[in-house]
């Protein structure tokens, strides 16, 4: 007898076949789907700082492993890791912190300066308005002028500043002790969770499986945190030989950086601020365009060429999964939600690749 062949019965008869599975109601799912939503929106300020704590141990994992190698202490070389990103984490915000305080001071009267440069590209456009105008008010002669009022509203209240001042101390702190314990503790943490499964076979596939993801996991954050690095570092080395000043350099290189790991948003918000950038640092429109060019040119080969080729087709993501999940989680969580977008992709990419029956949809995502 083949193992495909059913076993009968005493009396010769097939064996009745399994009940089918229940299957939850549509509603069911769109109201489950719904509340999950809502308690990452509501539970953002709990979220938050966990999902940037994971990011962070991610990134340090590999060298971890490394230093492993080295006879160094798993907490002995947490620690020097974390102090090593909080020390170049200061020496760059006290680099940053002048010339961008400069710049958001400044930004409004060097927009009002760009007004001419502005117009001088739009003179077709102006001279078509004023026909307009002109027309509209020969038509509208009789028509009396409509009163315009305009009603300012400044909101100054010093307490809103004097506490959400310690809420962002208490944030930054938490996400430091969380990191370190991820870095440290996290291995413990995940074998007492395997400890919890019934048999010996599921608790080796499952070990399997969550090796095999948070390898693969752990080089592709660092991998793409190098290149985001390596990116801004470049474009920030453009600008200082173009003759823009080294601590403004850096802070539109680290916003490069940053602004990278948000595919398609991220570039164009970056041309956006180095065509803003251009106009008002050149007087001339040529000089002008030279900044976002290099932005744009740089982000064209790291984009199609450099990553591609580092990554492979492995971490490929479709470009509609990514609109959509960056659209997404920048609505839940905001600024830190783009950033955190694409790698938790390609984590929920790598988690359905290795369960058996759900290749599927990680071939969905590609």
């Amino acid at each position: 007898m083949s193992a495909q062949e059913p076993i009968a019965t005493d009396d010769g008869s097939a064996p009745p076949a399994p009940p089918p599975r229940p299957r939850a109601s549509t509603a069911l799912v769109v109201l489950a789907t719904l509340a999950i939503g809502y308690t990452l929106w509501a539970a953002q300020a709990v979220l938050l700082p966990i999902a940037l704590a994971m990011f962070f141990a991610l990134v340090g994992n590999p060298i971890l492993r490394g230093l492993r190698r080295l006879w160094i202490p798993r907490f002995l070389g947490a620690l020097l890791l974390l102090l090593v990103g909080l020390a170049a984490a200061v020496m760059l915000g006290r680099q940053l912190v002048v010339p961008a305080s400069e710049w958001v001071q400044q930004a409004p009267r060097e927009l009002r300066l760009l007004t001419p440069k502005i117009k001088r590209m739009t003179e077709p456009m102006q001279q078509a308005n004023q026909a307009a105008q002109t027309f509209a008010q020969v038509t509208n002669s009789d028509s009396k002028p409509a009163k315009v009022q305009v009603v300012t509203i400044q909101d100054s209240d010093p307490w809103k500043s004097l506490t959400a001042t310690p809420k962002m101390i208490a944030s930054v702190l938490a996400v430091v002790l969380l990191t370190y314990f991820f870095m440290v503790f996290g291995e413990n943490l995940q074998r007492n969770a395997i400890a919890l499964l019934p048999t010996r076979q599921r608790k080796k596939i499952t070990v399997d499986i969550l090796q095999a993801i948070e390898r693969e996991i752990s080089r592709y954050v660092l991998t793409i945190t190098l290149i985001n690095t390596a990116l801004g570092m470049v474009l920030a080395g453009a600008l200082y030989w173009l003759g823009v000043e080294l601590p403004e350099a850096l802070l539109w290189g680290t916003l490069a950086t940053l602004l990278n790991f948000a595919p398609y948003v991220g570039p164009l918000v970056g041309v956006v601020l180095m065509l803003l950038m251009g106009f008002i640092t050149y007087d001339e429109i040529g000089p002008s365009l030279v900044p976002a060019a290099i932005y744009l040119g740089l982000h064209t080969l790291e984009g199609q060429i450099i990553t591609p080729i580092i990554l492979g087709r492995r971490m490929a993501l479709s470009p509609l999964i990514l609109i959509l999940a960056l659209m997404l989680f920048g609505w839940l969580w905001g600024i830190i939600g783009l950033l955190l977008a694409v790698p938790l992709l390609v984590c929920v990419k790598l988690v359905l690749a290795k369960i058996e029956g759900m290749e599927g949809w990680a071939r969905l995502l590609e």
